[in-house]
């Protein structure tokens, strides 16, 4: 990817909202130019408020350090995004993205047309098969975001899920690890893991956090949300347990057994997140722990975790290979050096080629990118237009000229041509009066063959043996049955069937086999009454209605 002379990186945490400058030098290393944080407010009432705070935070940002229209790249908080490791089969290079696509519409759970999601392939410990990071945020919780940003006058370049910002950070700056680090990352509402090892990576989220410990807080002490957050910051720290004294202020007391408590659940997570890892993922045990996060500041979060786990805990330090600018509060740095991963994970995507390259673009970014990138086509397109109608022009101009003289010359045809038509006109009249003097001797030749037409049709639907017709007639009278007849004519068709096995049914596929005639259609009610045991025939009647209207 080629390097920019000046790209913004955006952490857009849940409770904290930062933002990094990075240049890059000649040799594509990256250089901290500015470093700046705001912290949003804590209380998760105000949920519905977070992405104004950030934009409010975001504007502010930009005025200071004169950002307008220019490329920033930002990340999303895990709890935000959907993230999954699928193992897939192997397939050939140009499927994976129809494959891909499919398990995103089985893994995801919101409809897929809601969703922004991306993928990269990593390396799975399975042979013959691959494994993918898929990762889906909302569209409309996205666009929310999106419009943050933009409206503070940053342009967006890369959309990326905070744990693999993190991931880029590492790999840059520890490439010397060998055998599985673990890193920690403690933040307001989730704790991120992530395993990395050779080329493998794998990520996971605990819903626990600083603000888990604030809500312990704020059960215990019975106190206001924002209050028990100021107290959390104050007093509070990881009691030691054990032997160790406990503060002579009960409150303080109070509070480190509130956090140890908290911590100790965030510790079986992680030890049950590790067991999970070795059985399904077919990894390692960690050899060293790397804690970042905002919530690692607290006093005697290391001691905690090295008395837990029983490994090296150091804090990350994301700027090992990364260059500060002079310009830099460089105790500011210092402080912060723990949050600052994915901020140097975002910056690296601009400058160089990142082992995991996710990016969660909305729908309108990309859209306008993709408007942006034609404009040149789209001018050129329109100087070959107005050339294309300039030739056009010139085209018709000599074209009308050769109509209206070949115009001139049909017309003398045409005055020659409309002579002959009238003479067709008059043979058409006198045809049509023939045609009108024949029709009447036609219809009387038609009418003189059509009963003999329908008794051949009446003989070719009677079975070969079974039944008799011994009389037709045509209905007449005006009883009921008559008046609730059609108006065409009736034929009454009077008979008997015989005794055979399969009884009264052979009424039944006579009257199926005279429904398909031309000539009449069956009325619905059949006289066919039961054949006794004694008889030998019984007497039927079908009333047939005639399709012509009058009868010859």
């Amino acid at each position: 990817m080629a390097a920019s002379n000046r790209i913004f990186c955006l952490s857009l945490g849940s409770q904290t909202v930062r933002l990094a400058e990075f240049t890059f030098d000649s040799r594509g290393g990256l250089i901290l130019c500015d470093y700046r944080t705001s912290e949003l407010m804590a209380d998760p009432a105000m949920d519905a408020t977070r992405v104004a705070q950030t934009g409010i935070v975001l504007r502010e940002f930009s005025a200071a350090v004169k950002a307008a229209n220019a490329p920033a790249n930002y990340s999303i908080p895990a709890q935000s995004v959907f993230t999954r490791f699928v193992k897939l089969p192997s397939v050939a290079e140009e499927q994976v993205d129809q494959i891909v696509a499919f398990e995103a519409q089985q893994n995801v759970p919101f409809p897929i047309d809601e969703v922004v999601w991306d993928y990269q392939l990593v390396t799975s410990p399975d042979p013959g098969k691959l494994e993918v990071v898929l990762v889906a945020i909302k569209a409309d919780l996205l666009e929310e975001l999106n419009t943050a940003v933009e409206e503070a006058e940053f342009r967006t370049e890369v959309v990326d899920v905070a744990p693999m910002a993190l991931y880029n950070a590492f790999r840059y700056n520890y490439s010397d690890q060998t055998g599985c680090s673990l890193l920690i990352d403690i933040g307001a509402r989730t704790t991120n893991l992530l395993f990395v090892e050779a080329k493998k990576v794998f990520s996971r989220s605990i819903p626990i956090g600083g603000n888990t410990i604030t809500a312990a807080i704020v059960k215990d002490f019975n106190e206001p949300f924002a209050d028990a957050e100021e107290r959390k910051k104050r007093q509070g720290f990881v009691s030691l347990g054990g032997t160790y004294a406990e503060p002579k202020d009960p409150e303080i007391a109070r509070v480190s057994k509130l956090v140890r408590n908290t911590m100790t659940r965030l510790h079986a997570e992680i030890t049950r997140s590790i067991s999970f890892y070795r059985s399904q993922q077919n990894g390692s045990q960690p050899e060293r722990v790397f804690l970042c996060g905002g919530a690692v500041a607290m006093p005697y979060m290391r001691e905690f975790f090295s008395e837990k786990l029983a490994l090296p805990i150091e804090f990350i330090n994301p700027l090992r290979n990364v260059a500060v600018d002079k310009g830099v509060d460089v105790s500011e740095i210092v402080r912060d050096s723990h949050l600052l991963g994915e901020l140097v994970g975002l910056g690296l995507r601009s400058g160089s080629d990142c082992p995991m390259e996710l990016n969660l673009r909305p729908a309108s970014v990309v859209h306008a990118r993709e408007t942006a990138a034609r404009v040149p086509c789209l001018v050129l397109a329109g100087v070959c237009l107005l050339a294309i109608l300039g030739g056009w022009w010139a085209y018709f101009s000599k074209a009308t000229q050769i109509q209206t003289q070949v115009s001139e010359q049909l017309q003398t045809r045409i005055s020659g041509l409309q002579a002959i038509e009238s003479k067709f006109n008059a043979i058409r009249a006198t045809i049509k009066a023939k045609q009108q003097i024949v029709a009447p001797l036609m219809g009387a030749i038609e009418n003189r063959e059509y009963w003999v037409r329908l008794i051949d049709d009446l003989n070719s639907r009677l079975p070969d043996q079974g039944i008799w017709i011994t009389s037709m007639e045509l209905d007449t009278a005006k009883n009921e049955v008559a008046a609730k007849a059609p108006k065409n004519p009736v034929l009454v068709l009077k008979g008997l069937w015989l005794a055979n096995p399969h009884g009264v049914n052979i009424i039944d596929d006579f009257t199926a086999a005279l429904e398909k005639s031309p000539f009449y259609t069956v009325h619905p009610e059949k006289i066919r009454p039961p054949q006794s045991a004694e008889e030998w025939a019984t007497e039927y009647t079908l009333r047939l209605s005639l399709k012509k209207p009058s009868l010859p």
